[in-house]
């Protein structure tokens, strides 16, 4: 099954992100998105700008959105907030999932992971959340440091933490039959994730240097470049993320992870 599922990932996406000449052989256009940045920081020559795919995520802060304008703008997929700890179901989520599948958008559902609370309280209630058709693309398990939580600062060591995260996203892969999609901070993955999960996509925050010089060796899928974007049909700032492939290798990801992996193991 994962054998099938690796070889389904376009080259240019398995190959991106090693380093920072790892773009070249991508030859992608420098495709100037139809959005704007309050904030932008000069990346030099691994601008997120030279890839063709961005998208963002949102959560009930961003308010009332209209997704057809979102789409208009050039935004190619949506990370969408659902559910954080064991208790919490973001007010907005139910909404913007199914918005933003009327619109065309490809989507997907992110958790806010505690480590106050057990990885099987966290499953169960996620999966008593977002239902199946809530997600084109793999769900997403966010993993950073809560600096700022009132309820939840525990730090646990290392092999605790990729345990835990293990057992959550195990519990995730056979339910919804996709490999959950790692989102993660500098700091964090400084701490817990050097060299683990090389079979997961990551997903990276990297908002003043290019992910290769904050994340060596890490392999990413996407890049969480601004939390300054101006996109219009949102009021406010946005985050902003690319995929770090072409436009066709994004066509064909998109494709291979929308099959639930025991159809692809039986095709």
């Amino acid at each position: 099954m994962r054998s099938l599922l690796l070889a389904l990932m376009p080259l240019a996406f398995l190959m991106a992100g090693c380093t920072s000449t790892s773009y070249d052989f991508m030859e992608t256009a420098s495709i100037k998105p139809r959005f704007q940045d309050k904030d932008p920081q000069d990346f030099g020559y691994n601008s997120p700008h030279r890839h063709q795919v961005h998208g963002i995520d949102v959560s009930k802060w961003n308010g009332d959105i209209d997704w057809q304008r979102v789409r208009q703008s050039g935004v190619s997929f949506v990370f969408i907030k659902a559910t954080e700890g064991k208790d919490m179901v973001d007010p907005r989520f139910s909404e913007y999932w199914q918005e933003a599948n009327a619109a065309g958008l490809p989507h997907a559902p992110y958790h806010f992971y505690y480590f106050c609370s057990t990885a099987d309280e966290q499953a169960d209630w996620f999966i008593a959340n977002v239902p199946k058709a809530a997600m084109d693309m793999p769900p997403v398990i966010d993993v950073e440091w809560n600096h700022t939580s009132k309820t939840c600062t525990k730090r646990p060591p290392a092999d605790v933490v990729r345990s835990e995260m293990k057992r959550f996203m195990d519990r995730l892969e056979a339910y919804y039959g996709k490999r959950p999609i790692i989102y993660t901070s500098v700091d964090f993955h400084r701490d817990n994730l050097e060299g683990a999960f090389q079979d997961h996509y990551f997903w990276v925050r990297s908002v003043a240097k290019h992910p290769s010089e904050i994340y060596p060796a890490r392999r990413w899928a996407f890049w969480q470049y601004t939390s300054t974007g101006v996109i219009p049909g949102i009021k406010g700032e946005t985050d902003i993320n690319v995929f770090a492939g072409s436009q066709e290798n994004w066509r064909k990801w998109v494709k291979a992870v929308s099959v639930p992996q025991e159809l692809q193991a039986a095709n």
